[in-house]
């Protein structure tokens, strides 16, 4: 008993000495908490984590009324997605905007991604223009982010063998062919010119319109080049006139296409006028001015909804015009859904690291404001839709959504 008794005391002595409370060393019913090793904490209830999504658009420069009209499409996302509280995982996500302007330059566009690669972004929306997307594309593959772009056309965005590359609208291969097969079935077309403005989106959308138009039957009377930066087109208008085409084709964005329209006008040209989704905007009419016409100008947005997803989209756009002050121009509506899709895939995937969940955009599917959402196994939208239009009375008017 003496010697059991020397033990504890001992054990006292030396609780004391390295600090412990004296109390520890009395004996007690039940042991002190402290006596095992504690298990790994669990996340605080209510922690909240932040989800940075990058968006990249020309809001300079001659187009920046469409980077605008996009980026406001991002900023509606995240303050929705706000005000939802999204669960990833066991935690809510606070998610902020990083939103860059690319000037519709590819030098500028890849610092700009490699800006967002280095602030570490969850995920990337963007860019607008092909020229811009392609190259950064490189950057974000590299570092293994999802990029998804709500506007660019060109085919080869979704053909570099990138895992992380995504659309949420047809491509050019769609675009400029169901627009060359209706110049020539629809319009009538036989002796059709083309001008394209040399760059990624402009070169590949004339160049499937062209393809499309020849195999339909009509005869390309001549192809002309210009500049995303041109204001005067008189030199080339005045060579294709003398071919008397009875339509012609533009390869570009509105900001040149309007003023194009004007000189046309003043030469005296009786053709329709075509393009793609660049020119196929509401501010086309304004800077056109009365060289619109009445069902003069025909073109093709990348996208377009019908049935049950007209209502949908219809009342986004009133709730955006209101909160803007502004009409959607025509990419907005592409750019929040593209957010949406990055944000289901992390809640699927219980996590917003881009390598966990980047298998997750590729299975997506998404009912959005633009219809449902499905990637193939290239990155672009299954089943995408394109929308025809004209211009009556200076205002952009549907003709048909086609698949």
């Amino acid at each position: 008993m003496q010697l059991k008794w020397t033990a504890v005391a001992l054990a006292a002595l030396t609780l004391v000495a390295c600090g412990k409370k004296e109390e520890a060393a009395a004996p007690a019913a039940t042991p002190a908490p402290t006596a095992s090793a504690p298990a790994p904490a669990a996340p605080p209830a209510g922690e909240t984590i932040v989800v940075k999504i990058g968006h990249v658009g020309p809001t300079s420069g001659a187009i920046a009324h469409l980077g605008k009209d996009n980026e406001l499409g991002a900023k509606m996302a995240i303050e929705d997605l706000n005000a939802k509280g999204v669960k990833i995982g066991d935690k809510t996500a606070k998610f902020e905007l990083l939103a860059e302007d690319d000037a519709g330059d590819p030098k500028q566009g890849t610092a700009v991604a490699q800006k967002l690669v280095d602030s570490k972004v969850n995920g990337v929306v963007g860019h607008l223009n092909s020229g811009t997307t392609i190259p950064a594309s490189k950057l974000y593959s590299d570092a293994g982010i999802p990029q998804i772009s709500p506007s660019a056309t060109n085919p080869k965005y979704t053909r570099q063998g990138f895992k992380t590359t995504f659309r949420v609208v047809a491509d050019d291969t769609q675009l400029g062919g169901t627009l060359g097969k209706y110049a020539v079935e629809t319009l009538k077309g036989k002796n059709i010119a083309v001008i394209d403005d040399r760059t990624a989106y402009g070169q590949g959308v004339a160049e499937e319109f062209e393809k499309a138009a020849k195999a339909a039957g009509a005869t390309i009377v001549g192809h002309e080049f210009t500049t995303d930066k041109s204001t005067d087109f008189n030199a080339i208008l005045t060579k294709l006139k003398g071919a008397k085409p009875d339509i012609l084709f533009f390869g570009g964005m509105d900001a040149v296409g309007g003023p194009m329209l004007k000189q046309i006008k003043q030469l005296g040209m009786p053709v329709k006028f075509m393009g793609g989704d660049g020119l196929c905007t509401g501010e086309l009419a304004k800077l056109a001015g009365d060289a619109i016409g009445e069902e003069v100008v025909y073109c093709a947005e990348a996208g377009g909804v019908d049935g049950d997803f007209k209502t949908k989209l219809d009342a986004w756009k009133t709730k955006f015009k209101e909160k803007n002050n502004v009409e959607v121009q025509i990419y907005a509506p592409y750019v929040y859904d593209a957010v949406q899709v990055l944000v289901a895939a992390m809640e699927k995937a219980k996590s917003s690291d881009p390598a966990v969940y980047l298998p997750e955009v590729g299975k997506i599917e998404y009912d959005g404001l633009t219809g449902p959402i499905k990637f193939d196994e290239r990155g672009d939208i299954k089943n995408g839709a394109l929308t025809l239009y004209t211009y009556k009375g200076g205002a952009r008017t549907q003709i048909a959504v086609v698949r």
